[in-house]
């Protein structure tokens, strides 16, 4: 089950997330960027990873700015389509937070895969991550 939503937002789509952690609000996040690019059903996934990405920032917001970013950044380069994010390493400290993922899917074919809204930019618009002992969520404008 897709533990992610989309909501209206003028000009732009808010994404939703949530996860029991930091970690998987993160990958379900990254996931439902794609979700909106594309129907994910129609991607294939191999036992090795598409792609994999870094990201770093020094607070949380520029954190989860800079792991979309480069999920963008390896559609918008590599035609990367990621039906799941797996993140292998993930560090949280007080002024520096980083993550390494490694994405699972197929590169985009216009003939086979449903062309969805593109996804022009990530905005740290009304961001937002409310952690929980139980849960995480987290809430992402992009710009279409």
């Amino acid at each position: 089950m897709a533990k992610y939503e989309y909501l209206d937002h003028t000009a732009d789509v808010q994404l939703h997330s949530w996860g029991s952690d930091l970690k998987e609000a993160l990958e379900n996040v990254g996931v439902a960027m794609f979700g909106y690019m594309t129907d994910l059903q129609a991607i294939m996934t191999q036992k090795e990873p598409i792609c994999e990405i870094s990201a770093e920032g020094f607070d949380m917001e520029s954190f989860v700015f800079s792991f979309m970013n480069e999920l963008l950044y390896a559609f918008n380069s590599e035609l990367s389509i990621c039906k799941q994010i797996q993140i292998t390493n993930l560090e949280v400290g007080e002024e520096s937070y980083k993550a390494t993922a490694k994405c699972f899917g197929e590169k985009f074919n216009p003939q086979k895969h449903e062309q969805g809204t593109e996804v022009k930019a990530i905005t740290y618009s009304n961001m937002k991550i409310e952690q929980t002992k139980e849960r995480c969520d987290i809430w992402v404008i992009v710009d279409i």
